[in-house]
């Protein structure tokens, strides 16, 4: 980009911030181990076949749906992060989602939620038994002196189009040098296409089995998109994790994709078994 472009990104980018800035409630923890990202896709069924007792080498984080497969309790995830405002409807709207929050409340295990600092106040939060923190999701873009001051700031992120790039920001400002991701196949341009009546069709499997009333309300929300703005989305997620990268770089902090042909090409790769 150009210098109007990162001009414009940066002023946009302060409104934002200006207008949806808060502090934030996220301390640094203990970071002794590697934190390892569990994303959802479908590969990760195999790193939970190959590895599942040797995951306890890792300090681990959650996303979305997972706390409603059986690998939850077996994993026993340290964080788990949610971020999309569906999962912060009232009770009764989503019966996964429901289920969510009511396995996210019967963890035995020391388990910290973290959410974004605006839903803080959302009943669902309020009555969770477990520890909640809070960060900024506010999407951020513009000169490279200004993105620093405000990702390092807590302010601010990369544009946060999945719950992926909140999650590896939260371990950047959690305190962890080494962040390890698997399941991020991202593979979602293999799965998409248009059907005759130019809907857009866009399939994004995960590593558990999606409901029936779930697979509905996805297909429902992608009738709204067109296909360029569908494959535009992808793209910011894209260049969210280069610019998760470069940040990482400059802090001198670790981040490796160990998912077996994710689609991701910002992170270096190396398989788990490695890193084991």
């Amino acid at each position: 980009m150009g210098f109007s472009d990162d001009l414009f990104n940066t002023i946009k980018s302060c409104a934002k911030i200006a207008l949806g800035w808060r502090p934030g409630e996220l301390r640094r923890h203990n970071c002794n181990k590697p934190l390892l990202i569990l994303a959802n896709g479908p590969s990760l069924n195999k790193i939970f076949e190959q590895h599942g007792q040797s995951l306890t080498k890792f300090s681990t984080m959650a996303v979305n749906f997972a706390a409603n497969s059986p690998q939850f309790k077996e994993i026993k995830p340290y964080f788990y992060i949610l971020v999309d405002p569906h999962f912060f409807i009232d009770k009764g709207q989503d019966e996964n989602v429901d289920r969510l929050w009511e396995n996210l409340n019967a963890a035995k295990w020391n388990l910290t939620v973290l959410v974004p600092r605006k839903f803080l106040g959302c009943k669902r939060v309020k009555s969770l038994k477990q520890r909640v923190e809070s960060i900024n999701a506010i999407g951020a873009e513009g000169f490279g002196w200004f993105t620093k001051i405000v990702y390092s700031a807590k302010m601010a992120m990369p544009r946060p189009r999945n719950v992926l790039i909140p999650a590896i920001m939260s371990g950047i400002w959690l305190g962890f040098h080494q962040i390890v991701i698997v399941g991020a196949d991202h593979s979602w341009m293999k799965t998409i296409s248009v059907n005759d009546n130019n809907e857009v069709i866009s399939i994004q499997p995960h590593f558990y089995k999606e409901s029936k009333q779930e697979e509905i309300r996805v297909r429902h929300e992608y009738q709204g998109y067109r296909l360029h703005e569908i494959v535009g989305s992808f793209a910011v997620a894209f260049k969210s994790y280069h610019d998760i990268a470069s940040f990482a770089a400059a802090k001198g902090i670790s981040i490796i994709n160990s998912t077996p042909e994710s689609f991701i090409d910002a992170f270096p790769r190396k398989p788990l078994s490695q890193l084991i």
